[in-house]
């Protein structure tokens, strides 16, 4: 494991100009995130369940459209490093067709059956009634989070990284603070518990997209162009960029409705179960914000050298990210595994709840390195490198043929703790790794999109 590229300063100022904005904006998320669910944590284990559980909904959304930006960033990317800003537009347009079309299906979902869809994750009726309400509200706010993500999406990939970080740190402290006030009713408004929350959501969402919109155009970026012209590209191209771009998109499909069978089967195991695992959520959010942006980084370096014909820099930018989140993941590990008496106070858990979330946390903090690996390696490498088809193949094996039928043994016929669940759901993980590590040292993955 050589640390001998440490002493190249262009390459860790490159990565550290894109990472770190980057990390920051997770960072503030991931702590903004957890606020919210302090805050709703003091109304109960109800409640905590309920709105874990209709984030589900968004996170299932949010991986599709992630999928399908991070797809057509391939070709922004490669298109950057290449020189021109045209097709720049024209993938953009195309993102933000596609990303509104699948916001208007889950808005419809979520406003119209808010109950069917969360009858899915559980039977507890309380818990279905409270998220109905949340899920009811912040469904309102799907479209702006789509066209938004569409242009977060290109920012990066042009490296106009603050831009997104501005517009999106704004629109989250606002919505944390209009929660808060609406959640306990402070100042006057009455108290609306999780109905403030959601309230508090979705304009925050939707002020994340004015903020950007006025920040593309007012700091005359490359995509500060007529709207319409983004719209104007032949059918040709766009089959070109979906025949890459679908295959992630499909991959994050089957990935999050993977990870959303998990979370039902955590659901049935018991209402305290599903809390202890929202908290970890959060804390795992939290313990992935280095690498969140390390990946990007990696993504977005990967996909300009590429474009620029630079193969063998892009493989060796992808071994060095590697080699630093590794080193980093043992860390954040470790400092996870000593939080864990400090997380479980700041929530109003029964004592099997706190007990169930400690165990999640140090499952967590061991394994968090393989999980570290393969996610460098799938968006830094394979997706940056347009090797979209094998990535698509190997996350339907190992989650559907490892990962579900683990959880569904481990839950309903050994009737595991929640815990011995979570650790047995990580096998598809490991799996995983051998497979990916693989693929990224054959270079099979590296694939020029643009210069044909």
């Amino acid at each position: 494991m050589s640390l001998t590229f440490l002493k190249d300063r262009t390459f860790l100022r490159e990565m550290l100009t894109i990472a770190v904005p980057i990390s920051f904006q997770q960072l503030i998320n991931a702590s903004l995130n957890m606020i919210d669910v302090i805050m709703v944590g003091q109304l109960g284990e109800a409640s905590i369940a309920a709105l874990g559980l209709s984030n589900q909904v968004f996170f299932v959304f949010i991986l599709l459209l992630f999928g399908l930006t991070s797809g057509m960033a391939i070709f922004t990317a490669q298109f950057w490093g290449k020189g021109e800003v045209d097709p720049i537009r024209k993938v953009l347009g195309m993102s933000i067709l596609i990303t509104s079309i699948i916001a208007l299906i889950f808005t419809l979902a979520a406003t119209l059956m808010p109950r069917a869809v969360l009858g899915f994750y559980t039977e507890d009726k309380e818990v279905i009634e409270i998220g109905a309400s949340y899920l009811s509200i912040v469904g309102l706010s799907y479209i702006p989070v789509a066209i938004a993500t569409s242009y977060i999406a290109t920012l990066r990939s042009i490296h106009l990284i603050k831009l997104t970080v501005i517009a999106t740190v704004s629109a989250l402290i606002f919505k944390t603070a209009l929660g808060y006030v609406l959640i306990f009713g402070i100042g006057g408004p009455p108290a609306l518990g999780v109905r403030g929350a959601a309230i508090g959501t979705a304009s925050g969402w939707t002020l994340e997209l004015i903020l950007l919109l006025i920040l593309v155009y007012a700091g005359k970026t490359p995509l500060a162009a007529n709207p319409l012209t983004f719209f104007t590209f032949e059918l040709p191209f766009l089959g070109r960029v979906l025949k890459t771009t679908l295959p992630a998109l499909a991959n994050e499909m089957f990935w999050s409705l993977g990870i959303t069978t998990y979370n039902a089967v955590y659901a049935r195991i018991g209402t305290d179960s599903i809390a202890a695992i929202n908290v970890n959520a959060t804390i795992e959010e939290l313990a992935f914000v280095v690498f969140m942006g390390l990946g990007n980084a990696c993504a977005v370096m990967v996909g300009n050298r590429i474009g620029a014909g630079k193969k063998d820099e892009a493989y060796e930018t992808v071994r060095r990210v590697l080699v630093l989140s590794i080193l980093s993941a043992w860390l954040v590990g470790f400092a996870v595994i000593l939080a864990r008496d400090f997380v479980v106070g700041l929530y109003d858990l029964s004592a099997n709840g706190g007990h169930n979330v400690r165990m999640l946390m140090l499952v967590m903090g061991l394994v968090l390195w393989i999980r570290i690996f393969n996610f460098i390696t799938f968006i830094g490498a394979m997706r940056a490198g347009g090797d979209t088809r094998f990535a698509l193949l190997m996350e339907l094996s190992s989650i559907w043929l490892i990962g579900v039928p683990a959880a569904y043994i481990g839950a309903f016929v050994l009737n595991l703790p929640v815990y011995f669940v979570y650790l047995l759901v990580i096998l598809e993980e490991v799996v995983k790794m051998f497979a990916s590590g693989w693929r990224v040292y054959s270079r099979k993955w590296i694939h020029d999109l643009v210069n044909v």
